[in-house]
């Protein structure tokens, strides 16, 4: 999904790609085999972003943007994702930040493989680009990164890449989970970031069930018979260390998941503002069957 954009501003937490990238148009199965419903739609979203609430000591007067999500692939060539996020906010005191980040990733669709590369500007400003590898081998995860600067670690091979966290959500909603929780890599950050993350999930929405704000994924022919479920993903940081009682989340994404791999209705929140993104356009892409 994901792929997770994912920066909104210097003074907020970054938005990793687990949701931009994957969760967010969201990408799709990680283990095809695990997918009940088969094959995920291949297809491109646009997402209209605005300042939904404005909270907290770092809270900010108006935000916009917009997300361009693309996903490709199959369960036998690998899953790619192409993602584009430009956001402008406004902090009240005449500041105006403009970020701009794009990113690329492919994975395959057995969990086993995931390259990465992230560029990012804010204020034209380049900030850095992330570009790397991360493979399964054996009971860990070997990460290999080129940019920002040559360095090799390894992960928990526990730890899931993006479109394997979406396929997870998926698998643990069709049979009836509410809770699942996750370790997610996905090169965001400087490469070296890793989150715990919680997924609550609410109860199945039928395609054919009437809907008070539909967009265009709900008025698209192949969508409405698809089943779809309400999620709240919240990050929180791996390596933190919790003070007493519960640990706060970096950051929380809610956004109904389809059980074909996309996502609408998409808020974010960075505990001192609330970002909403809205669907604006979607089309499906024409896919190349596994032979």
């Amino acid at each position: 999904m994901a792929r997770a954009f994912r920066i909104l501003s210097r003074n907020a937490q970054s938005l990793p790609l687990a949701l931009a990238v994957s969760a967010m148009a969201v990408a799709t199965a990680g283990k095809a085999e695990a997918a009940a419903s088969g094959a995920f739609l291949s297809h491109q979203a646009l997402y209209d972003l605005s300042l939904l609430k404005s909270r907290g000591s770092n809270s900010i007067n108006s935000a916009r943007g917009r997300i361009l999500y693309s996903f490709s692939g199959s369960a036998c060539e690998g899953y790619t994702s192409e993602f584009r996020q430009v956001s402008e906010m406004d902090n009240g005191e005449d500041k105006v930040t403009l970020s701009d980040l794009r990113s690329t990733s492919w994975e395959d669709a057995s969990g086993k493989t995931y390259r990465f590369k992230i560029d990012s500007r804010m204020n034209d400003i380049e900030t850095g680009p992330v570009d790397g590898i991360a493979e399964r081998v054996g009971d860990h995860i070997t990460v290999k990164l080129k940019q920002p600067q040559a360095k090799t670690f390894n992960l928990d091979g526990s730890t899931v890449f993006p479109t394997e966290q979406i396929q997870h959500i998926i698998a643990a909603a069709k049979e009836g989970k509410s809770i699942l929780e996750q370790t997610v890599y996905d090169g965001s950050d400087n490469g070296e970031k890793v989150f715990n993350t919680m997924a609550v999930i609410g109860q199945p929405i039928r395609g054919d069930q009437s809907i008070a704000s539909p967009d265009p994924s709900t008025e698209n022919d192949l969508m409405k018979s698809t089943t779809r479920w309400p999620v709240t993903v919240s990050y929180f940081d791996h390596d933190a260390k919790p003070n007493e009682g519960e640990q706060t989340p970096v950051y929380a994404m809610s956004f109904e998941l389809f059980e074909n791999g996309v996502s609408r209705a998409l808020v974010l929140d960075y505990n001192d503002f609330v970002i909403s993104g809205a669907l604006g356009k979607f089309n499906v892409k024409d896919a190349k069957p596994c032979k």
